[in-house]
């Protein structure tokens, strides 16, 4: 019986591992091969399923008939709640947006088939506004998906600061900010925090985006719809000026956020007995030409108090 020498024993062991190295190759390959192909078929087949039919007739048609309706399923007090505002105000704001941006206007795609209603689209950006809601969530009663929805918010707000920040997002001019007696008015203006509290207090009450995380939005979008926020707001309070609902922010806090930080409306302790003399009050405080008087004898009072400082500095 012949041995076989240490060399031919090396050369028998690489010849078997090369052969098995070649055949487990071979088997990674077809694997991969396979795989990929499989992969390719599902994002094939997925792309065939991204279109879903929404039917957005439908969504309009039950939107008409639950809020705008002349018989409407829902009265005023609850388009008051879901919507933050009355209805009035809302479907001033619908016109406005649908004859002066071209995105709100209702279009017809290529075989004929109107698109979302402006009323959808308006709508679609205060509930997510109002309850800080994610973007898929209006999906089956108003039939809009989330990049739309997103798109319907993005335009919205653009079209609120655009629209009517001028009117109820007053800031003031270089030429006030340059002049000595209002320059001393702003930075004595800027020491009280309580009432910039309470007023962001209530614009969490009314919109939960602001109460809520914002991790979809970037910045520059945080700061457009804070902006926006606050026009509406100003808005709702002219047109319920005359009314005591304006004040009660209470009935939007009926857990409809799904935010988990609480807002506290009660900054003082001195809260007068008598609700109905406080209403009044604070609806004289908020009429304008009031607030126009006031503000100029604060700066006068401002200056004569404390100009002589500013003029030895």
């Amino acid at each position: 019986m012949t041995s076989s020498s240490p060399f031919n024993i090396d050369q028998q062991f690489d010849e078997a591992f090369d052969q098995f190295f070649e055949q487990q190759f071979d088997e990674a390959y077809d694997t991969l091969i396979n795989d990929q192909g499989n992969q390719e078929d599902e994002r094939n087949t997925s792309k065939k399923r991204v279109f879903i039919e929404r039917n957005r007739e439908e969504g309009n048609l039950r939107l008409w008939n639950d809020y705008f309706s002349d018989t409407p399923t829902y009265p005023e007090n609850l388009f008051r709640r879901r919507f933050r505002m009355n209805k009035p105000l809302f479907m001033r704001i619908v016109d406005r947006l649908s004859n002066e941006v071209q995105f709100f206007r209702q279009k017809k795609d290529g075989l004929g088939r109107l698109g979302l209603s402006t009323l959808q689209k308006c709508t679609v950006a205060i509930c997510v506004l109002a309850y800080g809601s994610a973007l898929d969530t209006v999906d089956e009663y108003l039939r809009l998906g989330a990049s739309t929805t997103r798109l319907c918010v993005e335009n919205f707000v653009e079209a609120i600061i655009n629209l009517f920040g001028d009117e109820y997002l007053r800031r003031p001019t270089p030429d006030d900010l340059q002049r000595p007696k209002a320059a001393l008015f702003a930075q004595r203006q800027e020491a009280v925090r309580k009432d910039v509290e309470r007023a962001f207090g209530v614009l969490q009450a009314r919109f939960g985006i602001i109460k809520n995380t914002a991790r979809i939005w970037d910045k520059v979008k945080i700061r457009k719809i804070m902006r926006a926020c606050i026009i509406l707001h100003n808005m709702i309070v002219e047109d319920e000026r005359d009314q005591n609902t304006q004040f009660d922010v209470s009935e939007f806090q009926q857990g409809e956020g799904n935010g988990s930080s609480h807002v506290n409306l009660t900054y003082s302790t001195d809260i007068p007995s008598n609700m109905s003399n406080m209403m009044n009050v604070r609806t004289t405080i908020r009429d304008r030409r009031i607030h126009e008087r006031l503000k100029a004898d604060l700066v006068e009072h401002m200056w004569s108090k404390y100009g002589r400082d500013q003029d030895n500095n």
